[in-house]
């Protein structure tokens, strides 16, 4: 079975608020409001806050390391407080590390607000998006950036909608089966180095790098685009991960299944992904078993499980007065096929 190393998991330590802005300033509709901005300051936390408490004085338990929105209630509370007061709350606020502030549903900053943020240079953006609205956009974003990352060797292909993991040795045919695969139809996620990342609690999405994407290495051929080579039909640029399907080479002495009642699982980032292991023969025809293992997937997801049939079907011919008195099937005597 594979074996998923801590030398393969990598995340990210943080974001600068300069890379955060470019990236959701069309998702989020950001604008800079602030001029003396900052914009080099450190997001280390994935999570967004609501300042309501600290405002009022109170920031003993301050995730002050937190992207800061200010929505209705925020803003609001500070334009009912008196200059002198809300340039007390503020000073207090302002004085911890900031990364950045957001103003939801069109809100501005108070004036004593803008004053002080450019002195700290803590960047506040504005957005006419709500508060719901933003913490939803800018937390899954958030959430990618920070999510653990895992990088496994293998060929990752789109086959009838199932997000396919070929993995195995080097040089097993990984690569051969995808382009076979490619070839009737289906969609190269990515070839060689495949980056998992984890979404939501069960969810495991897969893309290429940046460099590689759908390009693969054929021994023997070398280098191929197959995106240029079978058109924009034959590629996809992430997919989530569904199956993982190990190729190795036929062991007589290993154990290999032949029900299918038994299903296999690996952990990868805390998410269990069904897990096959295909001998090779010669003569075995990898792509039409792939393509079966897909369609049986989805069988199952739709509460078609065919091993589990034939096994209640078998249980209960055992279990008849006398099992052998039921023909097969009726003879049609005309039938002269």
């Amino acid at each position: 079975m594979i074996n998923i190393n801590d030398k393969a998991i990598s995340r990210k330590e943080f974001i600068t608020v300069e890379f955060f802005y470019k990236n959701t300033q069309q998702l989020g509709k950001l604008n800079l409001l602030s001029k003396n901005a900052n914009l080099n300051n450190k997001i280390i936390d994935q999570n967004l806050h609501r300042p309501g408490l600290a405002l009022t004085g109170f920031v003993d338990l301050f995730s002050y390391k937190r992207i800061q929105i200010f929505g209705n209630t925020e803003n609001q509370y500070l334009f009912s407080l008196s200059e002198k007061k809300q340039a007390s709350a503020l000073e207090t606020f302002l004085k911890f590390d900031i990364p950045c502030i957001i103003f939801t549903d069109n809100n501005k900053p108070t004036p004593k607000l803008l004053e002080l943020a450019e002195k700290y240079q803590v960047p506040l953006f504005g957005t006419p998006s709500s508060t719901t609205k933003v913490i939803y956009l800018i937390g899954d974003f958030l959430d990618d950036q920070f999510a653990k990352r895992i990088t496994i060797h293998g060929s990752f292909v789109d086959v009838y909608g199932v997000g396919i993991l070929f993995v195995g040795k080097s040089g097993i045919g990984k690569s051969e089966v995808a382009l076979d695969l490619v070839e009737r139809g289906h969609r190269l996620v990515a070839d060689d180095i495949i980056i998992l990342t984890k979404k939501g609690e069960g969810i495991l999405m897969g893309v290429g790098t940046e460099l590689a994407k759908h390009i693969m290495e054929i021994r023997g051929l070398g280098i191929i685009d197959v995106e240029r080579m079978f058109g924009i039909r034959a590629i996809r640029y992430q997919k989530r991960l569904e199956i993982i399907v190990e190729l190795e080479i036929w062991d007589k002495d290993a154990h290999y299944t032949r029900t299918g009642l038994d299903v296999d699982h690996i952990t990868i980032s805390e998410v269990e992904i069904p897990y096959i292991k295909l001998p090779i023969i010669p003569g075995k025809n990898i792509t039409v078993i792939s393509e079966v293992v897909s369609l049986n997937y989805l069988l199952k997801h739709y509460g078609h499980d065919a091993a589990k049939i034939f096994k209640n079907r078998l249980n209960k011919r055992l279990t008849e007065a006398d099992p052998g008195s039921k023909r097969v099937t009726d003879y049609f005597e005309h039938d002269f096929e």
